[in-house]
């Protein structure tokens, strides 16, 4: 599973640097920043309420 963001649709409320920290960080605009690679096993259900919660459903959690 693999995190990412719409860069157009994203409104930058920051609620998934909130909920996921150790994945997603914010730049200096309030913007999200993913991290490389593969979500580790143990955090897919975080990642699974973050994409839920965001507020313009710009983070997505796809299948590579």
């Amino acid at each position: 599973m693999k995190l990412s963001v719409d860069p157009i649709g994203c409104r930058a409320h920051g609620l998934c640097a909130d909920l996921l920290p150790e994945s997603v960080r914010l730049d200096e605009w309030g913007y999200p920043v993913l991290a490389q690679g593969e979500l580790p096993p143990g955090l897919v259900a975080d990642a699974r309420r973050a994409a839920a919660a965001c507020p313009a459903l710009a983070l997505r959690l796809r299948t590579e």
